[in-house]
């Protein structure tokens, strides 16, 4: 029996019915059409469905949509305001931290969080807070380097 639930995806708000088996995953792609939250092992061990829920990074994949209800999405959509990208993503471009794409909006959304606790992360802590997310082509240093950019200037 569907359920219809509230979101708030990148300061919209959504109303969407769910099935209760229903994942997060799920209803982002298949009925909002947020083709940057991936799917791909669907066990929360790539951490390529990583989204902001209520501004702490989960996997989408291992949350039921009904789970969410009434809660703030952000995916990397929501990181630019539309026209300009932020800091962290033209330190990705600059950096190449960007390479084949697949696993950018993890690693954007996993590093945004870290530059949001205002801390100053080293780049061992840096490495250990992105674990959670596979990446075959960069080889992560690209990834680190650029959240160290962006740490230092401040934001």
């Amino acid at each position: 029996m569907k359920t219809s639930i509230n979101l708030i995806i990148n300061g919209s708000k959504i109303e969407v019915s769910v099935l209760p088996n229903e994942t997060l995953l799920d209803v982002l792609r298949n009925k909002l059409d947020i083709k940057s939250v991936k799917a791909a092992c669907w066990q929360g061990d790539c951490g390529l469905c990583t989204v902001l829920l209520n501004r702490i990074p989960v996997k989408s994949c291992l949350i039921l949509a009904i789970e969410a209800k009434n809660s703030a999405i952000t995916t990397v959509e929501g990181l630019s305001d539309g026209e300009n990208l932020s800091n962290l993503q033209k330190a990705f471009i600059k950096n190449g931290a960007v390479q084949c794409g697949f696993c950018t909006p993890a690693f954007l959304l996993m590093s945004y969080y870290l530059i949001s606790k205002r801390k100053i992360f080293s780049r061992s802590e840096i490495e250990h807070s992105l674990n959670g997310i596979i990446c075959r082509c960069t080889g992560y240093k690209q990834i680190v380097d650029s959240i160290l950019d962006v740490q230092n200037l401040g934001h």
